[in-house]
């Protein structure tokens, strides 16, 4: 029986090894003896190689290393924390608590493709912002090390002073190797959504367009975060943020990109003073954007119906070719005006044709969207006291569900790995209020200590992570308050209400970051005998069988809001995941009538492959344990391993 180990799926997956598979699939003339012969690469790929030492790029001290950083497998896992959660067992929303660069490796198997909008709302390198070191030889050991949960050699967390001589340099390091892992996690439509402001505006810009691609940048929200002046400054007084959005294909751009509601404000601009049988209208200009002399096919002659003076467009051409023209004056589209009194025709747009709505806007108003007043109105709303003052500038959730409109769809994944006040969740909560609306979060929050001193530290957290968990608390149970007041008061139609109220989504499961659940063989002529014991008992003592389950889950590319299902055989405890997916029985003294059980399960199930894991120490003897691969062979399950 295979042993599950780091090279059968014992860490997350191995970027650099993925990528080489792909080239080998592509161009295996270019491998020699299981290496890469570049020359012949450069052959194969011909004029498309640049070779020259003087090329445009953007580069910095230390990219190569954040490069080799994304790509180097995590050897964590993710604890379950259902005494967190809230509806552990029916949500499908997710808390991660930890490192993101770490939570983002772990995510690569269960989520590759699988996320319709990112927002990520991170360090904006004002010299306050919580940065720190990357370690790229135990991405794990460091942040159990820099969050106190374990002796480290002094390294704390930390601002990025502008003084510290590597100001720039430092933010894109951390950014690089978190953005490469996230595009990976965008569906072929996703989309993801960046807030930054002058500081990084720039270098974000340029480090997406090589992440993403130039040709994937979207748009460049200008959010104005707050309406009034400051005069108390000297130069100019900023009022607004960026938000940077690259599609994860621009071929996709379509289906990437919604178009939203018509407003009561767009609406109230259609009307129907002369009756038309087409319904309501609103007119626009018939001139295009060229000067005439550049568009000479669209500088003809059109007659006034009332006046008959041949009129010749001035300053821009017209927007239409004359064909086109003469087609809008059989369909009565043109509009010259009350009694004809304009000079050059307007053209009808009738809303019934104008389908999918209105194209979304990059100016991103105030009083539109809200600002970070409507932010700090939001927390002091939820907490009832200033435990969000710790805030500077908080997301209101109104620009996030404008957000979401824009780049979700109604059963997407949503994630913010920069999730603060877990505004984002806020967001996506209320959004499903909408008929058919069952979109779900995954939120990653460092456990980022509180300042002692600080309101939401004297409220009794210690944590932003603490504080983001609870106000995702908070706002389900106000949805719950208010949902179920709605329903005392109706006196309109009850069942549907309660139905409503069914399909909502109001929870999310906790997680938080550690080290893996089991032993690594790591022995020495020092430590020999206790090793040899840990093989045997290799899964760590104060770890759960819901521990060890979790990280199977990740192992596998498993959803970790995957159905699992508990069963007695024999008995023994076997769990079930995924509608038979995989089976895992971690249970001690498993005779064949346990296997024999799970053998049974694939009859039953019939899921199109069935996986199963035992503990290598579980069965009752060695006969067993050799007696188990070939009746689980003849059931037709071949993927059998242990731990």
């Amino acid at each position: 029986m295979e042993k599950l180990d780091r090279k059968t799926g014992g860490s997350t997956p191995d970027i650099v090894e993925k990528n080489i598979e792909k080239l080998r699939e592509l161009f295996p003339e270019v491998f020699t003896e299981g290496r890469i012969d570049f020359e012949t690469l450069r052959e194969t790929l011909g004029d498309h190689i640049d070779g020259r030492d003087e090329r445009y790029s953007f580069t910095w001290s230390g990219k190569a290393r954040a490069r080799r950083l994304a790509q180097t497998p995590s050897t964590g896992t993710l604890r379950p924390c259902p005494e967190e959660s809230v509806n552990w067992d029916t949500t499908q929303n997710l808390f991660i608590e930890g490192d993101n660069l770490e939570v983002l490796k772990l995510l690569q198997k269960s989520y590759h493709k699988k996320v319709k909008m990112i927002y990520i709302d991170p360090p904006y390198n004002t010299g306050n912002d919580f940065i720190y070191p990357d370690d790229f030889r135990d991405g794990i050991k460091n942040y159990m090390e820099l969050t106190g949960q374990t002796d480290g050699e002094g390294r704390r967390l930390s601002t990025n002073a502008e003084t510290s001589g590597r100001y720039h340099t430092d933010w894109l390091n951390m950014m690089y190797p978190r953005l490469r892992l996230a595009r990976n996690l965008l569906r072929v439509d996703g989309v993801i959504f960046i807030s930054i402001d002058d500081n990084e505006s720039a270098n974000l810009r340029k480090l997406c367009d090589e992440v993403f691609g130039e040709e994937n940048f979207a748009a460049d929200f200008v959010w104005e975060k707050k309406y009034t002046t400051s005069n108390n400054i000297e130069g100019v007084s900023s009022v607004h943020e960026t938000i940077l959005c690259y599609c994860r294909s621009s071929d996709e751009l379509g289906s990437a990109i919604n178009r939203l509601p018509y407003t009561k404000e767009a609406r109230a601009r259609y009307s129907n003073p002369d009756n038309d049988p087409r319904g309501d209208w609103m007119d626009v200009s018939y001139h295009g954007p060229k000067a005439p002399s550049e568009r000479p096919n669209l500088n003809y002659v059109i007659v006034h119906p009332r006046t008959n003076e041949e009129i010749r467009p001035r300053e821009k051409s017209w927007a239409y070719e004359e064909s086109v023209f003469r087609k809008h004056v059989s369909e009565g589209r043109l509009y010259w005006g009350k009694d004809f009194t304009y000079r050059e025709p307007r053209l009808k747009k009738f809303l019934s044709e104008m389908s999918g709505g209105i194209v979304p806007r990059t100016l991103l108003g105030n009083k539109a969207v809200g600002g970070t007043s409507n932010g700090r109105n939001d927390l002091r709303t939820i907490f009832q006291d200033n435990s969000g003052a710790i805030f500077d500038n908080p997301k209101p959730a109104s620009l996030l569900r404008h957000l979401l409109a824009v780049g979700s769809c109604p059963d997407g994944i949503i994630l913010d790995f920069f999730a603060g006040a877990c505004t984002t969740a806020h967001a996506v909560l209320e959004l499903p209020q909408e008929p058919g609306g069952n979109r779900k979060f995954i939120m990653v929050q460092l456990p980022e200590p509180c300042d002692e001193g600080s309101e939401a530290f004297k409220a009794g957290y210690g944590t932003i992570a603490d504080i983001g968990k609870e106000r995702i608390r908070r706002v389900i149970k106000r949805i719950e308050s208010e949902r179920a007041e709605r329903a005392d008061n109706s006196t309109g139609d009850l069942p549907g209400m309660a139905e409503e109220r069914a399909d909502l989504d109001l929870g999310f499961k906790v997680f938080k970051l550690d080290a893996s659940n089991i032993r690594p063989w790591d022995a020495d002529f020092d430590n020999l005998e206790p090793a040899l014991f840990d093989a045997i008992e290799n899964i760590k003592p104060d770890r759960t069988e819901a521990d060890v389950l979790y990280e199977l889950l990740l192992k596998y590319g498993l959803d970790l809001a995957v159905p699992i299902e508990r069963r007695e055989i024999a008995g023994k405890t076997v769990h079930i995941i995924g509608a038979g997916a995989l089976i895992v029985c971690l249970a001690k003294d498993i005779t064949l009538d346990v296997v024999e059980g799970i053998a049974a399960l694939k009859e039953e199930l019939k899921p199109e492959i069935m996986r199963v894991v035992f503990k290598d120490s579980g069965f009752k003897d060695d006969v067993v344990k050799t007696n188990a691969m070939q009746i689980l062979h003849q059931a037709g399950v071949e993927d059998v391993k242990s731990l």
